[in-house]
């Protein structure tokens, strides 16, 4: 009689298991959990392509970027003053006109007074730079030297064949004439912003938190932002108090050294507007201050006592009354700071360099608020 020969699927001898069979004493093969989808990472190369499109928007789009950033920062320092009218029974329109027109008037006051010592330093530095020119090409003689050694070399080794490339510029008469309507435009628009953003901005707020679909979520976005807009104008507002102070403190130091008073002014001006911008500014303006004092006086000690003096009261505020008044949750990085006035120096020039460390401030408490992106926020300390 013939054997039947076991098959790989009957299940038996040394053959694979029949699909369903479970082994003596064991019970029921169980199936692996579904396995969760694994969510696509955005490639390093799209991030960087996304970061340099965004730049270039931003770049582009400054004519528009820059007067709303400007009303905001304004509306930022008014808010506090704002709030406080408000408590005194006045309408929040009525309230953001006052602190307008008080701010307008305070700075067409100052333009009025610093008008004249500009234009006169304007007319006097080129010709005074025209007098400390034989000092400064003493000075610099040894390189001059070396550089004209190192172009005949070269010179030498091209065999004397030397091309020169003479560029022209072209002075277009209609430029100032178009120049002219579009600054003063650009005004008008910061300051109607400045006026909306004071007075609708609230309202703007409920109608986009209407957008959200529940209470909840609701009540923790106000929350949050009634606390970012707190901090932030409470920063933006304490920040001009004191860069306020500084110009003022080296005015009147500069008035007692014999500075004219309308000089010393337009120079008080420059410090405090210049200390928006930590470490570039100051370097900016020690720059100016030795200029200014080579320029006014002959003796040396007395050119460098203006850049000493600001010197002195810079690191008087930035060591220990910054610090002090701010406390540790407002600190930035320095490599940071720096990274952020050389970006947005670059994309705006001096009102990017003016308003980098508000944003950077506005950014560093938006991450802190926000669940999850603490680390972030730390990471710009």
């Amino acid at each position: 009689m013939n054997t039947p020969v076991p098959g790989p699927g009957d299940g038996t001898g040394t053959g694979e298991a029949a699909p369903g069979a479970t082994s003596a004493g064991a019970g029921p093969a169980t199936a692996d959990p579904p396995l969760a989808p694994v969510r696509p990472r955005a490639s390093s190369a799209l991030l960087l392509l996304t970061t340099l499109a965004a730049g270039a928007a931003m770049w582009a789009a400054q004519p528009v970027l820059l007067p709303i950033l400007l009303a905001m920062f304004f509306a930022l320092i008014g808010n506090p003053l704002i709030r406080g009218l408000q408590r005194l029974y006045l309408p929040r329109a009525a309230a953001a006109l006052l602190v307008l027109f008080a701010g307008m008037a305070g700075t067409t006051l100052l333009a009025s007074q610093l008008v004249d010592p500009a234009a006169e330093w304007a007319r006097q530095v080129p010709r005074e730079i025209r007098k400390i020119a034989p000092r400064l090409q003493e000075v610099t003689r040894p390189v001059k030297e070396a550089n004209e050694a190192a172009a005949d070399i070269a010179r030498a080794a091209d065999g004397g064949d030397r091309v020169e490339v003479v560029r022209t510029e072209i002075n277009d008469p209609y430029r100032s004439l178009t120049a002219t309507p579009r600054m003063i435009a650009a005004v008008f628009a910061v300051i109607l912003l400045t006026f909306f953003f004071m007075v609708f901005g609230q309202n703007l707020q409920r109608n986009a938190l209407a957008l959200l679909p529940t209470r909840q979520q609701k009540r923790i976005t106000v929350e949050i932002l009634q606390s970012i807009e707190h901090e932030i104008s409470r920063y933006v507002l304490t920040i001009s108090a004191i860069n306020a102070t500084v110009g003022l403190a080296f005015a009147g130091a500069l008035y007692l050294i014999g500075v004219p008073a309308a000089e010393a002014l337009l120079w008080g001006t420059m410090a405090a507007v210049l200390n928006y911008a930590p470490y570039v500014g100051p370097l900016i303006g020690m720059l100016i201050m030795l200029l200014m004092g080579f320029v006014a006086s002959d003796q040396v000690w007395q050119a460098l006592l203006p850049a000493g003096i600001y010197l002195g009261l810079h690191t008087l505020e930035g060591q220990i009354i910054t610090p002090i008044v701010l406390g540790r949750q407002m600190r930035l990085s320095p490599l940071v700071l720096v990274l952020a006035l050389l970006v947005f120096g670059w994309l705006w020039g001096i009102i990017g360099l003016l308003l980098a460390v508000p944003l950077l401030v506005c950014t560093k408490i938006v991450l802190a608020r926000i669940e999850g992106l603490e680390g972030w926020a730390r990471l710009l300390e």
